[in-house]
């Protein structure tokens, strides 16, 4: 017996477990979408090339059936998309089952003369590589990036509230000069910017050239059309940038280079999630208590921060996809083949891991505040992170042994301030040096960090 398809059934996480956070992503990324954008390109192509001088046959389209045509795509529905599917099962093609769907659309319309002009002198690829182009496009402007710029947003505003918390650095696991906490938001609010930026103003690209990308068609049946122009002005009202010179296929390079920007974005969130895992496990974040939620089925002490877990374990297995999809689908095998035809269909996949990481992170965020107590124990017991301090003193003041001299009383040990305050004393430097030393802590040798939490842009 076949289970009907639902959030208990579904094979994928991204339509079962995480189906509720998800579900905006499939008005552009599901199958539905993917053929509502086939009848759209397909329409708008029409429309073109009833406008063209030169294709006489094809008269101009009057503007209110162009409104009557552009509806059909406006008001797309599922019905329309099941009676598209039922068309390819005879087909066994889904373009052409788009087409036949749009000519019974003509014929309603009293407007069979256009027949011949429904996908003139163009290959499935050529609908099928602007639909999958704009299927992605939509759904990162209009649905991924406004989740990201709220985790930007979060991250940015909680550097600036806790750019003067000082906290204890480690590299490689071990004390190190202090931080803020601000500050090390305010690293993750930079780095995500710049990623922001680069997708935000990525350019995508399209192909509308024929069979094998050399517009043969277009020009046997109307060669003193200049195709290459009428293609770039197409592709324009898109906002795409014409690719002119590809195989069948259109080279995939651009739709590859988002691939990875995005990838890099999570790359980026991946970290993040990871230091906030670190700082909960260190007790220097502590995660807000609800009442009726449960950490462990046996330990009832427990508050876990399966957020950043979840947004973790969301964000590598789509820059998996991610990378696969942007090192495989540039690959034409001469003029093209179908492997690429069903990669390019998960693509949705791996964005909809990411979008889930967005909100898991969102989630996180709303529900931590920072352990002073902790975060302040932790830097008060490692006052050897004042030796760089030190040993900068002495350099000014002309040792050129100065690293040597603190090395040989700090390194590998834990320093009480009692241990750093005897240092000091027995060190070649001026009663000023030393004094200004002694009022020197672990919480006060953060340098820039107050201003460079604050300094960061929402």
């Amino acid at each position: 017996m076949s289970l009907p398809l639902t959030p208990l059934t579904a094979l994928s996480s991204i339509d079962g477990r995480y189906g509720d956070r998800t579900s905006p992503l499939r008005e552009y990324l599901s199958e539905y979408a993917l053929i509502k954008y086939r009848v759209f390109i397909q329409i708008e192509y029409l429309i073109a090339l009833s406008l063209e001088k030169e294709v006489k046959e094809c008269k101009k389209i009057p503007n209110a059936l162009q409104k009557k045509l552009r509806a059909i795509s406006a008001q797309f529905s599922l019905q329309d998309a099941r009676t598209i599917k039922k068309l390819e099962r005879i087909t066994n093609h889904d373009v052409k089952a788009v087409e036949y769907f749009l000519q019974k659309k003509l014929i309603s319309f009293r407007s069979q003369r256009l027949l011949p002009f429904l996908h003139f002198a163009l290959t499935s690829e050529d609908i099928n590589n602007i639909a999958y182009t704009l299927m992605w496009r939509d759904a990162i402007r209009y649905q991924y990036l406004p989740h990201l710029r709220h985790v930007h947003a979060m991250i940015s505003t909680a550097s600036k509230k806790w750019a003067s918390i000082p906290l204890l650095s480690l590299t490689h696991g071990q004390s190190a000069s202090p931080t803020t906490l601000g500050k090390e938001f305010s690293v993750f609010a930079y780095r995500l910017s710049r990623g922001l930026h680069r997708l935000e103003c990525h350019e995508y690209s399209g192909k509308l050239n024929g069979a094998v990308g050399t517009w043969a068609a277009h020009v046997i049946a109307y060669p003193n059309t200049d195709w290459m122009k009428f293609s770039k002005r197409f592709l324009l009202t898109l906002n795409l940038v014409s690719s002119t010179h590809t195989t069948q296929i259109e080279s995939g390079d651009s739709l590859a280079q988002s691939y990875l920007h995005l990838a890099q974005i999570n790359t980026v969130l991946l970290d993040f999630a990871r230091d906030m895992w670190l700082y909960c496990m260190r007790g220097h974040i502590r995660l807000r208590r609800l009442s009726k939620e449960v950490g462990s089925s046996t330990m009832p002490h427990k508050i876990n921060p399966i957020h950043f877990e979840n947004a973790e374990g969301n964000l590598g297995i789509a820059n998996a996809q991610l990378y696969h999809l942007a090192s495989t689908l540039p690959i034409s095998r001469l003029q093209r083949d179908l492997s690429g035809s069903t990669l390019i269909r998960t693509q949705g996949t791996p964005l909809a891991h990411s979008y889930a990481a967005c909100h898991t992170i969102i989630s996180g965020l709303d529900r931590i505040t920072p352990h002073n107590e902790s975060i302040e124990s932790e830097l008060d017991a490692h006052w050897e992170v004042l030796a760089e301090a030190v040993q900068i003193v002495l350099r000014r003041a002309g040792r050129q042994d100065a690293y040597e001299i603190v090395k040989q009383h700090t390194r590998g040990m834990n320093f009480t301030r009692e241990d750093y305050l005897s240092l000091v004393e027995q060190l070649p430097l001026s009663q000023k040096d030393k004094a200004m030393l002694h009022k020197l802590t672990p919480a006060l040798y953060i340098g820039y960090a107050k201003r460079l939490a604050r300094s960061i842009a929402n």
